[in-house]
């Protein structure tokens, strides 16, 4: 008996049929798709399982769902992501994407912050929060703490000098050393969480404390030396950040 050929689940048939049809140019590239409404119409399928196609071609870079845009057909292939250090905001979009700072205070560092940073209880470091906003929506909140002056001064001299200079400048700490000498020796090790915004850091992104977010944590080093640690918080809908990988 001829073997059976296994049948794809309909939600890959769906995922296929919009892949052709923007090959065939229904849907160019950098255009918007239709409503769900409409799309789903369009296709004769119901809106729950269109809704599951998208986040599949969302989820493989196909699309970029953006709040306030709408869902819109890549015109080119992802850009480095992940695996290259980088300041958030060149990760989301250098030309959509603007940094704009909350809060620019020295404090006492937090156990948290002491946990990644060598540093002592009683010295004073930077913080600082912003938000990056990608095509005037708000897409991610970023909370940043570096090592003491001292500490700073002994890696580069110029380091403090840098972080006080830019302190209202519309940039995050990893942007500003990187822009310091793009040949500091630089590395970052993060890791990723699935969590919720919470009270306040809803208010800042005017979301409900229950939507789901990616949490990253990163620490950026010279030489082993850590220097800043950052968190970087990203709601249901913002850009996503490709990571390459290979063994």
């Amino acid at each position: 008996m001829a073997a059976r050929r296994p049948q794809r689940r309909p939600v890959v048939e769906l995922y296929e049929r919009i892949v052709e049809a923007i090959r065939q140019g229904a849907y160019p590239p950098g255009s918007t798709l239709p409503s769900e409404p409409k799309l789903a119409a369009d296709l004769g399928v119901s809106r729950p399982a269109l809704r599951e196609a998208l986040i599949l071609l969302q989820e493989d870079g196909v699309i970029t769902v953006r709040r306030g845009v709408g869902r819109t057909v890549n015109d080119r292939p992802a850009r480095r992501g992940f695996e290259r250090l980088q300041p958030v905001e060149s990760l989301l979009g250098a030309d959509g994407a603007k940094v704009r700072p909350l809060t620019r205070v020295v404090e006492e560092p937090t156990d948290l912050v002491m946990q990644h940073l060598p540093v002592p209880a009683s010295c004073d470091i930077w913080f600082w929060e912003s938000v990056v906003d990608v095509d005037g929506v708000p897409s991610c909140l970023v909370e940043e703490w570096s090592v003491h002056d001292e500490a700073l001064a002994a890696v580069d001299p110029r380091l403090p000098g840098a972080l006080a200079s830019a302190e209202g400048q519309p940039n995050t700490m990893l942007h500003v050393l990187s822009d310091l000498d793009p040949y500091l020796p630089l590395s970052g090790t993060s890791s990723l969480t699935a969590t919720v915004l919470g009270r306040r850091r809803g208010e800042v992104f005017d979301r409900s404390p229950d939507t789901p977010v990616v949490l990253i944590t990163q620490v950026v080093s010279i030489e082993r030396t850590p220097l800043i640690a950052a968190k970087y918080v990203l709601p249901s809908g913002a850009p996503s950040i490709p990571v390459r990988q290979s063994r």
